[in-house]
């Protein structure tokens, strides 16, 4: 592994107590970067804060930050400025789902998803911009901001559908944030996991049973690497971290508006 491949960049991610914004917080550490990890979850961040300090491979602070609140992704923004002296690169990875069948959503399970999901990653977006814009153009390399989408932000299941509302949302917050933001020297991409075993993915799975899609646990990953996985097999955060590392690095610097499937092959478009 490259130890300098993210060196000095100064990165926030949302939604990083547990499963892939965790992963990747700790990948991006070691290979350089110094990571502003913010989460309701406050003990949660403070842990992986606390792995990655101890390690002496970049450096982290914690951050208890709700998406959904314009104060506090500013707050979050502030705090990685405060902590490293600048902001270079947004990672928008904070996210819900709660399963209902089409006909059982209600304005509750709707509002809860879309607020966090789309409006959360609207604020993140907004806010990480007013500060590197504040900050003025990067002399070699531009600012980034990369919002988290998902398999259904290019396709649709009946039992999702808030949450595929809220990717479908996500996506076009890429496509047009990327246009808005280039002339202040900002790329906006993202990356789109499709079936992550992470603790998101084991509620999920409970919750899919409960509303009858399933007769067990563990019966819809299997389904889903079975019928619907080309690779025939589920992934994990660490299946998800490269691509997340390759977006942040210069590497990438010739790409906006793009989001990358990393799936094992089950939407190829």
């Amino acid at each position: 592994m490259d130890t300098k491949r993210l060196a000095g960049k100064n990165i926030l991610i949302t939604g990083a107590a547990q499963g892939m914004g965790a992963a990747n917080a700790e990948y991006f550490a070691m290979q350089g970067a110094n990571v502003c990890i913010g989460d309701l979850n406050l003990e949660g961040v403070e842990a992986v804060a606390e792995r990655i300090n101890a390690r002496g491979n970049g450096k982290a602070v914690a951050v208890k930050m709700d998406v959904t609140r314009r104060a506090d992704n500013s707050a979050a923004v502030a705090r990685t400025v405060e902590a490293f002296g600048s902001i270079n690169i947004a990672l928008l990875n904070a996210g819900v789902n709660k399963p209902r069948m089409f006909m059982d959503i209600d304005e509750d399970n709707w509002d809860m998803i879309m607020n966090i999901n789309a409006k959360g990653v609207l604020l993140g977006m907004q806010e990480a911009a007013r500060q590197m814009i504040a900050q003025g153009p990067m002399d070699d390399h531009p600012y980034k901001i990369i919002p988290v989408g998902s398999i259904v932000s290019r396709t649709a299941f009946l039992d999702v559908v808030p949450y595929c509302c809220s990717k479908y949302a996500v996506l076009a917050m890429i496509i047009g944030g990327a246009k808005a933001l280039w002339q202040h020297k900002i790329t906006v991409n993202g990356y789109a996991p499709g079936v992550v075993k992470t603790e998101l993915w084991e509620q999920l799975d409970k919750d899919l049973v409960e509303i009858g899609m399933f007769e067990k646990e563990g019966q819809s990953m299997d389904h889903l690497a079975q019928t619907m996985i080309l690779m025939k097999k589920l992934s994990t955060p660490d299946d998800v971290k490269g691509t997340a590392a390759f977006l942040c690095s210069n590497e990438s610097d010739y790409m906006t508006g793009q989001l990358i499937m990393i799936d094992g092959g089950m939407i190829m478009q």
